[in-house]
């Protein structure tokens, strides 16, 4: 048994994380600030006893004893990441600083929940690690971009400085039961929306693509990288490489959800990636990770659960 700290833990991938770690037998610490984390997302986790929440900002420095560390805290989605971009930024630049202390003071073994978007609308296809990016560091989503990017940076100059023991993982578009119903990510927008038979907006000509990975699958890569030889530090792309074009994810859900919803197309919103799909193949050489789970059968699970809060 170990005891893990989990920071961003009342959020769709950390309650997810928290269940995970539970199920395996250890003690977990989520620590939220309930920004965007929901306590619907933990509440069927608070009776077991080796479950504990500490409501918590990452801003601030925090004093714990743990094994391990996942921080997850960060809005994730463009809605809430843009809605104060300033306490964004802090979040992810500040709150990496304050967790790597932390695991540096303890001598804890530390990951961080980085993103796709630190390689912003790329140039290249499909996305490697060694691709540095083509992010706008002015634009209107560069809080979260550049934000994550910095905090990769204070990860590695850890790690060199001072040999702490970090891993990277560079997550891509996850989607499952318990994410917000207004978090505005396409996923559950296109659900919400048909579910309640509205339009299904669709920005642009709906032809940028993205890589949707289910959310078990996702969270079954963080384990095997948090478990992994501390030779290893990442970053390594966690998602799917199934490859869809938002149109055709539109038409899936109409099928799906037997909605009479029309889809209806918007401007494209400003620095919006054109393409989005992970080269996972250093996770397969590294972890021996790649998804199982395929869209269609992801989707009816996220509806099944949306389909109880529409």
């Amino acid at each position: 048994m170990k005891r893990i700290l989990v920071t961003g833990g009342a959020g769709f991938l950390g309650s997810h994380l928290c269940k995970r770690l539970l199920k395996e037998g250890h003690e977990v610490l989520c620590v939220d600030n309930f920004y965007t984390g929901r306590r619907h997302n933990i509440s069927g986790l608070v009776s077991n006893p080796n479950f504990e929440i500490l409501r918590h900002d990452i801003c601030f420095p925090l004093y714990v004893e743990v094994d391990e560390i996942y921080n997850l805290a960060c809005p994730a989605s463009p809605i809430h990441y843009q809605f104060d971009p300033v306490q964004t930024t802090k979040t992810s630049v500040h709150g990496a600083i304050n967790v790597l202390g932390l695991a540096k003071r303890i001598k804890a073994k530390v990951l961080q929940a980085s993103t796709s978007e630190v390689y912003g609308d790329p140039a290249v296809h499909p996305q490697k690690e060694s691709y540095w990016g083509n992010v706008n560091p002015i634009g209107i989503r560069s809080c979260y971009d550049e934000g994550k990017r910095c905090a990769e940076t204070l990860f590695f100059d850890y790690h060199r400085q001072h040999s702490l023991r970090i891993k990277v993982a560079r997550i891509f578009n996850t989607y499952g039961p318990n994410m917000h119903p207004q978090d505005g990510r396409v996923v559950s927008n296109f659900i919400m929306q048909a579910l309640k038979g509205e339009n299904i907006t669709v920005y642009g000509k709906g032809m940028q693509t993205r890589s949707f990975c289910y959310v078990d699958d996702l969270i079954d890569g963080m384990v095997k990288l948090m478990e992994s030889s501390d030779r290893f530090t990442g970053p390594v792309n966690l998602g799917n490489p199934d490859e869809f074009s938002i149109l055709e994810l539109a038409n899936v859900v109409i099928e799906l959800t037997g909605s009479k919803s029309k889809i209806v197309f918007r401007q494209l919103p400003k620095d919006d990636p054109v393409q989005r799909q992970p080269d996972i193949s250093l996770a397969w050489k590294e972890l021996k990770w790649k998804p199982q789970v395929k869209l269609r059968e992801g989707l009816k699970k996220t509806i099944q659960y949306f389909s109880k809060l529409a």
